[in-house]
């Protein structure tokens, strides 16, 4: 008989890691799931409101401070939720400590310049930069 055989089930599964984040995770998800309805509903009436707009038009409704507001908010609760998503993706599909490694860091960074890039974008139309 080995000596690992002797162990309970809990000893089997100490060391695999926390299992405090995920029930975190899980909810972080879907608020940010629940949060994009109304902000992906506003989006989608903006951009209807400027189809055929011109620059100026479209850079005076983005200046408006709600709008900002608003389109700063979905920027950020999109790129939030997308790195949670992929951050799943990765944990349960890529089995390479290397490779997840790279790729958890990548997901992180992408989605943080990613999201800085597009807040940048909408307070530079915003504040006619």
């Amino acid at each position: 008989m080995k000596f690992s055989q002797l162990n309970t089930p809990l000893k089997n599964v100490r060391g695999l890691g926390s299992a405090k984040d995920g029930t975190e995770h899980w909810w972080m998800q879907r608020v940010t799931a629940i949060a994009l309805v109304p902000l992906v509903f506003a989006f989608a009436v903006l951009i209807i409101r400027l189809t055929g707009a011109d620059y100026n038009t479209a850079a005076g409704i983005v200046g408006n401070p709600i709008v900002t507001g608003v389109l700063v908010l979905l920027i950020v609760t999109v790129f939030w939720h997308l790195k949670l998503g992929m951050q799943v993706v990765i944990e349960d599909y890529v089995h390479g400590s290397a490779s997840k490694l790279f790729l958890m860091f990548a997901n992180t960074f992408g989605c943080w310049i990613g999201g800085l890039i597009c807040v940048l974008a909408v307070l530079k139309i915003a504040f006619g930069g």
